[in-house]
């Protein structure tokens, strides 16, 4: 399955990206707010002119013989000269502190005081005009040369001066602007990380959820209020589906109620029959009905906490009981059952009815696979593991996870429900025990069930 890319990555990007366009309104408002005197700001279009007008008057820069510089105006400064009668131009040797060849007289004259304070950017006027709003504009720049004072005044707008004023400033501040864009970066990235936190918690109740934890509800508290209503809307889900499946399992423990009786006195008919195959094969499948209502009837008890889990069972006992009632069935089935065990205390923890339907149906499984004439074994090892083994087909292992699924049968012609294993893996995942499928040395299948063992 392919995720999305991570919402907090592009969150923290998103919010990263929006500070380039977030500088570009910040400019344009400080630009009308200086346009309008507002706040302290002053500005005109005409100021935003001096970023292209310094940048011809830099292209216009050379050496001369002697090693100073000087100006030589190149056809596009002579063309805005005879578009801007009024402009005038000036570029200060910061070292030696003397106006380069070429430049303006008129400005040489009234900045050659100001050119010693060495400003690294002046506003000033020419004296026809009233503070605020002059056009005079004396600033370092690094030129062709070297590093100059540059003076501009009666410069005048272009419509293009907008992007060379606006790329002037971005340049001018990229490095405040890289720098506040990482900074962003990296505390978008935990503030958002930390916004998800309760969403990531939630995630982990849901889980943790499983069909016998319908009941629980995602909690709310402490859940953003965007997020509250994904959780709402989820425990009403939880609710609906817990009601739902809440009246399964009634239905399914009244049916296995329902079902005892008539099965037991059916059972009780075919022992009072007369001995044949017919009464042999219905007393077989008799056993394995009775052997699935039994679990039903343990399984939807043990889902709704009507049977405890804390019995203590004595596993040698419990399947020797077991194994003496089914050797009536085993003969009459043509069928042994041999019984051996190496366990010297193995008392286990659970509901006894519960483990009992378990070892009962692995039991009547095996029989029913066994071959006629043949012995099915019952073991129990010294770990308490207690092993049904039998000499059929087998299970192979492309579907031994399979068998324990509800309704899964091997083929249309398989005899059974396809559910007493299902029920089976169902109680012993309650006892927080396991049940599983070998091969049978020469031959067959081995059930498994191992239970954790009391310690008393």
């Amino acid at each position: 399955m392919t995720h999305a890319p991570s919402l907090a990555l592009r969150v923290t990007v998103l919010l990263t990206a929006a500070q380039l366009p977030a500088f570009v309104f910040a400019w344009i408002v400080m630009f009308v707010l200086g346009l309008a005197k507002v706040g302290g700001f002053n500005a005109s279009f005409d100021e935003m002119a001096s970023v292209r007008v310094t940048t011809l008057v830099n292209g216009s820069l050379v050496r001369g013989e002697d090693g100073l510089g000087k100006i030589e105006p190149t056809r596009e400064l002579r063309a805005e000269i005879e578009r801007v009668p009024g402009l005038l131009f000036a570029v200060f040797d910061p070292v030696r502190m003397q106006p380069l060849a070429g430049s303006s007289p008129q400005l040489v004259a009234k900045l050659a005081s100001l050119a010693e304070i060495r400003a690294d950017h002046l506003h000033f006027t020419m004296g026809d005009e009233q503070w605020p709003g002059g056009s005079g504009h004396l600033m370092f720049r690094d030129t062709s040369i070297g590093l100059m004072q540059v003076a501009l005044y009666g410069q005048k707008f272009r419509p293009q001066d907008i992007f060379f004023s606006l790329e002037n400033d971005l340049a001018w501040v990229s490095t405040y602007l890289i720098v506040g864009m990482l900074t962003t970066f990296g505390l978008a990235w935990i503030v958002v990380r930390r916004g998800l936190k309760p969403l990531r918690a939630v995630a982990g109740e849901v889980a943790r959820i499983d069909m016998n934890s319908l009941r629980q509800r995602l909690p709310t508290s402490g859940v953003p209020i965007e997020i509250a209503p994904l959780v709402e809307g989820m425990n009403e889900a939880l609710m609906r589906l817990d009601a739902g499946v809440e009246r399964q399992r009634r239905f399914t423990a009244n049916a296995a109620h329902e079902l005892r009786t008539p099965l037991a006195i059916m059972r009780a008919r075919l022992e009072n029959a007369k001995a044949s195959t017919l009464k042999s094969d219905l007393l077989g499948e008799a056993s394995q009905l009775r052997s699935i209502v039994e679990q039903m009837l343990v399984a939807a008890r043990l889902t709704e906490g009507q049977i405890t889990l804390d019995q203590r069972i004595d596993l040698e006992q419990s399947v020797r009981q077991i194994v003496s009632s089914f050797l009536p069935l085993a003969i009459d089935c043509n069928r042994f059952i041999d019984f051996e065990s190496s366990a010297a205390s193995a008392i286990a923890r659970g509901n006894q009815r519960a483990i009992d339907c378990v070892v009962t149906n692995l039991i009547d499984n095996a029989l029913r696979a066994e071959p006629k004439n043949g012995t099915i074994s019952v073991r129990i090892d010294g770990h308490g593991v207690v092993a049904v083994i039998d000499h059929g087909e087998g299970v192979p292992p492309a579907i031994r996870e399979m068998v324990f699924e509800a309704f899964w049968r091997k083929n249309e012609t398989t005899t059974g429900t396809g559910l007493g294993l299902a029920i089976a893996k169902e109680i012993m995942d309650a006892h927080g025990g396991r049940i599983w499928v070998e091969d049978t040395p020469g031959g067959g299948a081995t059930f498994k069930i191992a239970l954790m063992l009391s310690r008393e």
